[in-house]
């Protein structure tokens, strides 16, 4: 098989989606790689070093898209990219269909094979393509909250951790899973007082007995919600339903019960978000506000650490492509389950179930499609 790696043009994109190591491994498995020139530069890797792995080096990405038969990226198709997709190439990155029925209906269009990084789930349920990812942008939304509380940026002024004296700030986190639990490590961590709120009781246990003193636990529902909100200082969004829309859990109403200059962070947003004020944002230009509450939303968060992001996230995709490579994607999908689970589109037919009913289109199972 021809695996093909784009440079990613999503603004503020350092990823990219295999290490040179990542393309040895293919080699050595009878594959030939076609990366695109400077693709890796944003994560401190070098064309030179994709060489030296055997890659061969593209100067454009019709080069990629032209003559591949698996693209693998980091985010989803946009621009021209979507343009240069063939019928029946396989398409392996983050999609997040459920937060685009524009996206959706481009891939279903394009017939390729849409599998998405983050609906490829273990037995567990655990999702370990998404895991990396919000383990980096759980830990980073403190840290982004913590700054656009300072005064300058729009903020109310207040130091998450406090002083001696002074009492630290109050942070809520809606969802107790990777990203939720991650952001309270570092919240709690730079002192704050933290609540995470979930609607899972044997989860909110398990935090209860892992967590420092300064982290609480709450049973998620709007109720519980609009009573903790006069106090926060700074609400975290880490709602998650695995490829489906994230639930809004603040509303617009509710930002009235909010302090002036408190700052709102939606991890979610690439599923839609869990505010219904969220609309996605970039690094160049990542706050607005409304109703006196910043917003940040920034879509593609572990982007602003690419070189940590890259090998988290690499280290987790390779084996999956490897065997998607090594089976081709039918044999793939047919032996391993988890792979399966990742099968969003394929020959302009919807196979997973939380896309279609986002956008009322109509479902079509696995087995059905590919037999």
């Amino acid at each position: 098989m021809i695996i093909g790696v784009p440079k990613e043009i999503k603004p503020n994109e350092n990823r990219v989606a295999l290490l040179p190591v990542g393309a040895s491994t293919l080699i050595q498995n009878g594959h030939k790689v076609v990366v695109e020139t400077n693709a890796g530069l944003g994560s401190s890797f070098t064309d030179e070093d994709y060489k030296a792995a055997g890659a061969e080096i593209a100067s454009t990405p019709d080069e990629i898209f032209s003559n591949v038969d698996m693209i693998m990226k980091v985010k989803e198709p946009i621009n021209n990219e979507n343009k240069m997709i063939k019928e029946g190439q396989i398409i392996f990155t983050y999609f997040h269909f459920a937060a685009s029925q524009t996206l959706t209906q481009t891939m279903i269009d394009s017939k390729c094979v849409a599998i998405a990084y983050e609906t490829v789930q273990r037995k567990d349920r655990s999702l370990p393509l998404l895991i990396p990812m919000s383990e980096v942008a759980g830990r980073m939304a403190p840290q982004e909250g913590a700054k656009y509380l300072e005064k300058a940026l729009g903020g109310r002024g207040v130091l998450l951790g406090g002083v001696p004296g002074t009492g630290a700030s109050e942070v809520i986190i809606l969802g107790g899973g990777i990203v939720g639990t991650n952001a309270a490590k570092i919240a709690s961590g730079l002192g704050a007082k933290v609540t995470i709120f979930d609607n899972n009781l044997y989860r909110l246990r398990y935090l209860d007995d892992i967590m420092p003193s300064n982290v609480f636990t709450m049973m998620s529902n709007e109720y519980y919600i609009r009573e903790a909100l006069p106090k926060a200082d700074l609400v975290i969004g880490a709602v998650l339903i695995p490829g489906g829309k994230a639930p809004h859990l603040i509303t617009r109403d509710m930002l009235s019960l909010m302090k002036n200059g408190s700052v709102l962070v939606d991890v979610a947003v690439d599923q839609g978000g869990c505010f219904e004020t969220t609309k996605p944002t970039t690094h160049d230009n990542p706050t607005f506000i409304i109703d006196d509450v910043v917003h940040y939303c920034v879509a593609n968060m572990p982007g602003a650490v690419p070189h940590t992001s890259t090998l988290a996230l690499t280290n987790a995709t390779l084996p999956y492509a490897v065997e998607i490579a090594n089976k081709g994607f039918e044999k793939a999908v047919k032996s391993n389950e988890e792979i399966k689970l990742g099968l969003n589109i394929i020959d302009g037919k919807v196979t997973y179930k939380a896309v279609a009913e986002a956008f009322d289109m109509q479902y079509h199972p696995v087995e059905d499609v590919i037999g």
